[in-house]
């Protein structure tokens, strides 16, 4: 048989043979493997709380806390079903908690992120110390940290509590590095006292031997009061960017570095009037509003957002943001993975 001269037929039995043999020909999807530009799976997606709330508070009547481990609702992303992820190396849901109710202590290797969206009472120990969560609060349970939650007593003024869960699930997924285990109580005897970690790191100041032992920052709490003041402050000092507004970054007080080294966390202002340029990068971003009003077209899409709305910009896909009034974002990204591998791109 000459050269090139092969049918689609002489192909397809070629292909069905060394598919016996566990091998596959290259050029057929060489497109794909080795893209022009990023071509992510997940699709920009929006949940607009007031739609989903009833569903989370619906999950408290069907099962408990302790039952469930962790009750929480997973955000799937629509281009990604079926797989946990809102995007290809993030995972994101809500979880409640209602009064009275604990959430079993547990440790994985998975990094964990908590942003509070609604209600007071609760709290969570990490490392033997205990914090109480504010509706803003950005808290972290780092890898293989034992961490437990629980939420007073309605009597004492426990209210049903809804927080974002952000992990880096579908990335330790790829990599086949999970592991995961229950603490022998329901809690961890709580050994520091609450704000321990805070007055020994909070302040610009550390302890005079202390010695990073890893990436994970020692606060595990950052609390949205302090972060909403230096937002305003910028803004006031005349700091503005015109694709991110007053966008600041959570640091690791130790290292300079993320609180985390697979995610990275950001709070932004968008002053009220406030039309952003547009601008992409390779690191896929979900977003929690906090506070305000506004527009975010990622793609081809246009999300109208108000307070405890959520959405998801996946890699490379232009994003414009603006506010109708003073409008403050919480998000996170996979771009410290992506920078440690020196594959981070930005276009603005």
């Amino acid at each position: 048989m000459a050269e090139g001269s092969s049918t689609r037929a002489d192909r397809a039995a070629y292909y069905e043979r060394i598919a016996r043999k566990n091998m596959a020909p290259l050029w057929e999807s060489l497109h794909n493997l080795v893209p022009r530009t990023p071509q992510p799976r997940c699709v920009p997606a929006m949940w607009r709380y007031n739609d989903v709330r009833a569903d989370v508070m619906e999950a408290g009547t069907l099962i408990s806390a302790e039952e469930a481990v962790r009750r929480v609702l997973i955000l799937e992303n629509p281009g990604l079903p079926g797989q946990a992820s809102i995007t290809q190396t993030l995972y994101a849901g809500l979880q409640l908690i209602l009064p009275g109710e604990i959430a079993p202590s547990h440790r994985h290797t998975q990094s964990a992120l908590r942003f509070i969206v609604e209600g007071s009472g609760a709290y969570t120990a990490v490392n033997g110390e205990r914090t109480t969560m504010h509706p803003g609060d950005f808290i972290i349970t780092p890898s293989w940290t034992y961490h437990d939650h629980g939420n007073i007593e309605a009597a004492e003024g426990g209210e049903p509590v809804v927080w974002l869960d952000g992990l880096d699930i579908p990335l330790l997924r790829m990599l086949d590095a999970g592991f995961a285990e229950n603490y022998p109580a329901a809690t961890q005897p709580v050994t520091r006292a609450e704000g321990d970690s805070y007055a020994r790191f909070g302040n610009n100041m550390a302890p005079v031997r202390h010695v990073p032992a890893n990436g994970n920052s020692p606060i595990f709490n950052y609390p949205y009061e302090r972060s909403r003041e230096a937002l305003d402050q910028l803004y006031r000092f005349g700091e503005l960017d015109a694709w991110d507004g007053v966008k600041l970054r959570y640091v690791n007080p130790a290292t300079g570095g993320y609180p985390m080294p697979t995610m990275a966390t950001f709070m932004q202002l968008l002053p009220a009037g406030f039309q952003g340029k547009t601008y992409r990068s390779t690191d896929s971003t979900v977003y929690s509003v906090v506070e305000g009003r506004g527009t975010a077209r990622v793609g081809d899409q246009e999300f109208h957002f108000g307070p405890r709305d959520l959405f998801v910009a996946p890699s490379w896909q232009p994003v414009q943001l603006a506010a109708l009034d003073d409008a403050i974002l919480f998000s996170y990204s996979d771009r410290p993975v992506q920078a440690a591998l020196g594959l981070l791109r930005e276009e603005r």
